[in-house]
């Protein structure tokens, strides 16, 4: 898990983020949980490391 946190502020119609906030409680997730995992799946999906130093960024992503 990450030392450091940032905040990520996303918009969206409250409908969208009762839903979530709905789907995330089935599971015994939080929002921010889920998120996460998004960030973290989407990063490696498109080989772009994270952690200590600067994020590597693949030459076909713009990050």
């Amino acid at each position: 898990m990450e030392n450091k946190t940032a905040r990520f502020t996303v918009l969206l119609d409250p409908s969208k983020k009762q839903a979530f906030e709905q789907l995330c409680a089935s599971q015994d997730l939080t929002p921010s949980q889920v998120v996460r995992q998004l960030i973290r799946g989407y990063l490696e999906q498109h080989g772009v490391s994270y952690g200590q130093s600067e994020p590597t960024k693949n030459p076909k992503v713009k990050v």
